[in-house]
């Protein structure tokens, strides 16, 4: 059965090492914000029995239930053959991590927003409502549209002011088919790190072999301030695993959101390259750590051939992992026997 291993390790692991200092996992922003008395630490380094105990119980935290979930394929209405789809642009309470809760700017509310999928051929039309404290638009990151659609305030189009609504209608072209992004382009460094960010998915109009899956995850990764360093708007031990089984096909969709570089790998088996910002390569390659640029997307398959739990992260450690454990960008690939 799909949930074979994680129930077996997963299941019941919310309940950690034991109380007092050890009895949450902490990223490295929580562990600043502990009560170091009543912890019973004193700001010195940790000795190797709390080390270990902090790392234990971020492993037994997860995946750790919050709040909030984001990527949720939007749903649309039709308006003769054009989708509709709606997008609410407001301010929210996210929890990143367990009890950690920030400020943030979502589409729809969550973070990322939800996925807006189409297929090449579709004529889309998105209306945008701002609810936010300031000015924003809608960049349609990888999409080949009509210039006037292309969501640069005072390039393109006037912002989007607090309170108004604009509309973006675009067909999708043949041959734009991939995994794309919408975001803000309006003070984006402070909005999309915030949250204003989300998933553009483009299916063929026929579908490509080469593309064939049996399991989706869209990796959305971003770093700011929603949690620091995120996958899909949660800090590890929040992350959601990803469940196959074995013989199962993934296809891996990478979008980096965020403001760094982010080298992703996966343990324990390679990634096969398909595609880069939604063009398929005319040779796919093997590797098990992908460097993923600010604005880039690739897409990846891997060969779910071995059970087990296999780590997942990204591989500049600082974003990742530290005294106190395991943070930020780290999930686990669940392979169960078939």
């Amino acid at each position: 059965m799909v949930e074979s291993v994680s129930r077996r390790k997963f299941n019941g692991l919310a309940g950690l090492v034991g109380a007092g200092a050890f009895g949450a996992a902490l990223s490295p922003w929580a562990a600043k914000e502990m009560d170091l008395k009543a912890s019973g630490l004193t700001g010195q380094e940790l000795s190797v029995d709390e080390m270990d105990a902090y790392h234990e119980a971020g492993v037994k935290a997860f995946p750790a239930e919050t709040e909030g979930l984001g990527n949720q394929d939007l749903e649309f209405t039709l308006d003769g053959d054009v989708k509709v789809f709606d997008i609410s642009c407001d301010v929210i309470d996210w929890e990143f991590d367990v009890d950690k809760t920030v400020e943030a700017w979502s589409y729809n509310g969550v973070v990322p927003g939800p996925a807006i999928r189409v297929t090449e051929g579709d004529t889309v039309r998105v209306n945008v409502t701002n609810n936010l404290p300031e000015s924003t638009a809608v960049h349609w990151h990888g999409l080949i549209v009509p210039n006037n659609m292309d969501g640069v305030p005072y390039v393109t189009q006037p912002p989007i002011k607090p309170g108004e609504t604009f509309t973006y209608e675009f067909t999708i072209q043949e041959g734009n088919a991939g995994s794309h992004m919408y975001h803000s382009h309006h003070n984006s460094a402070k909005q999309v790190t915030m949250g204003l960010l989300g998933a553009f998915i483009v299916e063929e109009a026929t579908p490509d072999p080469v593309r064939e899956h049996d399991v989706e995850w869209i990796c959305v990764l971003n770093d700011g301030p929603i949690g620091g360093y995120s996958i899909n708007g949660k800090s590890f031990p929040a992350t959601q695993p990803i469940v196959c089984n074995v013989g199962d096909r993934l296809l891996v969709r990478y979008m980096n959101e965020g403001l760094m570089i982010h080298p992703m790998h996966l343990h324990g088996m390679p990634q096969t390259i398909i595609a880069q910002d939604g063009w398929m390569l005319p040779t796919p390659y093997m590797c098990d750590t992908i460097n993923i640029a600010p604005g880039q997307r690739f897409d990846a398959i891997v060969e779910c051939k071995d059970p087990g739990l296999w780590a997942f992260h990204c591989h500049i450690l600082s974003h990742a992992e530290s005294d106190h454990g395991m943070f930020g960008m780290v999930t686990v690939l669940i392979i169960n026997e078939a």
